[in-house]
Order: structure tokens, then sequence, then C-alpha cells
């Protein structure tokens, strides 16, 4: 696997994506001839690389390195998604409740305040709303599909961060660990940070694709958020183009690069890469 800058870190997944994705129709031998040949594309690549494979009947299942901890990056997005899930079929909060847009946070290191930085967001529309509101569902649709750093920390300030984790535990979802919300540099600077493992988001993604993560009705919905994500350079580019639907959230920050999905091949799988080491 070539590491020149021109050989991005989409175009090695990609690779391992290919190969995953054939999985599904093989035999309990052929697994293993597979999970060999991601191994040795694996130690090619010369990073750091977790997957989780599962498919959703259930009967075939790769796991490599599945409970190695990484930073989550943008994946954390999906269990404050289910929080909000959680809380609306509660009815603790409405999916149409308007909330101030104010881009002040507190650290939770001291309490002290920060801002988010647009520069530093890939989503630049929430900032324009400062000062007016938003719905609960606007917000988690920018923080899924764009991945919006500022939606996701007003939703996690609505929803509670202890209420997410109590949720996450709840699904069985250990491996994924969420202590704050996004850009608190104080705690960056501590090694507070929010982690995961593939197989902690093996868990949450199996749960949504079977309808138990909140409900059936809940899960529907936030799956249709999940296909409208709009950065597909990652596991949908290493699927045929436009054959398959695939339900995912990718995690990107420095050195860290990850995707995880549900991919609705002709047999459905759970498809988690996590990945640490590999240069933009």
């Amino acid at each position: 696997m070539p590491n020149s800058p021109a050989f991005s870190i989409v175009g090695a997944l990609a690779s391992v994506f290919m190969l995953t994705s054939a999985i599904a129709a093989q035999d309990h031998a052929r697994r293993g001839s597979l999970e060999a040949a991601l191994r040795a594309l694996i130690l090619e690549s010369g990073a750091e690389v977790a997957v989780a494979f599962r498919t959703l009947d259930g009967r075939s299942q790769v796991l490599i390195d599945p409970d190695k901890p990484f930073h989550a990056a943008s994946t954390m997005k999906v269990p404050v998604m289910i929080e909000l899930f959680r809380q609306a079929r509660a009815g603790t909060v409405a999916l149409d409740e308007p909330i101030p847009v104010r881009n002040e946070f507190r650290s939770i290191v001291d309490g002290s305040t920060y801002k988010l930085s647009e520069g530093d967001d890939s989503d630049k529309a929430i900032y324009a709303a400062v000062g007016k509101t938003l719905t609960l569902e606007q917000l988690n649709e920018a923080m899924i599909t764009v991945s919006s750093n500022f939606a996701t920390n007003l939703l996690i300030e609505k929803l509670g961060v202890e209420k997410i984790r109590a949720t996450i535990a709840t699904l069985g979802a250990e491996g994924m660990q969420v202590l704050r919300g996004v850009e608190d540099q104080k705690a960056f600077d501590k090694g507070l940070n929010n982690s995961t493992t593939a197989r902690g988001l093996m868990v949450l993604f199996d749960r949504l694709g079977h309808g138990r993560a909140v409900d059936s009705k809940s899960d529907a919905a936030m799956i249709g958020v999940l296909k409208r994500q709009k950065f597909n350079d990652a596991i949908p580019a290493g699927l045929p183009a436009g054959r398959v639907e695939v339900a995912h959230k990718t995690g990107n920050i420095t050195r860290i690069h990850h995707d995880a999905a549900i991919v609705y091949a002709k047999r459905p799988y759970v498809l988690v890469i996590l990945v640490r080491g590999i240069q933009e």
C-alpha cells in the first residue's frame, strides 16, 4: 500500500473496505483467509487499524483488535444522536423544540468558558445562527450529516453528558466513552478525550440496524439521517458506486480517520474501521 501524500487515507481504507465487503457471502474457511489478507494490508499500511464486522443476521463476524481504544473523533456524535431520540421518545425533549444558539461552553476541567472556532469546524451554518434559535432536529441533522462541532456541543449541553454515558452503558457499548463536548482544549491537554473501540461502535450500529437502540421508529429516523451523510470518501468509496446504500458516520482529526456504517448490501452488515497513524 503506497504511503505517498497522493495516496490518501481514503484510498488506503477503500482497499480494505472492498475486501471486507466481500465477506458477507463467504463461508467460515474463506473468512479466515480474508482476515489474513486484511491483516497483511493493515501491516503494509504502517497504521494502527481496528476492524469490526458483523452481518445483521449475526451469522458472520470478523474482529481485528476490536477492543483497542482510539480517540473517537466525530464518531462520538452517534451516541449523542441516540440519546436525543431516547429523550424525545421519553417526552423529556421534543425534536421540534427550539433552543438558543450561543457560542459559549464550559470546560470539564475547571468550568471555564471557551468558544468554538468557525475555522476549525466542518460546518459554518450554525455560526450564522448565533443569537437565533434552531430546533434539536436541525442541530442533529447538522451534527451527523456535516459533522458540526457547534451543533454537537449545543446538543450535549441540552441532553447532559452523564445521560449520554448512561445510555451507552445500557446499550452494552462500553468501548465508547463520551466525556465531553468538542474542542475543550483544557481537557485535551490533560488527556481527557472521548474514545471508542471498534466493538463499541459495532454494538451501537448493530442496535440501530435491528431497531433496538431506542425503538423501531426512532431508529429508522436515525438511520435516515446517517444515510444523508455528506462525507462519503471512506466506506462508501470502497463499495460499488451508487449500488449500495450506506448509513454511516465518519470521524477525522490529525492522524485519526474512522468510519462506522451499516452497509445495506444483499446481506446487510455493520462495518467499523478505526485508523490511527496515517497523515492526510
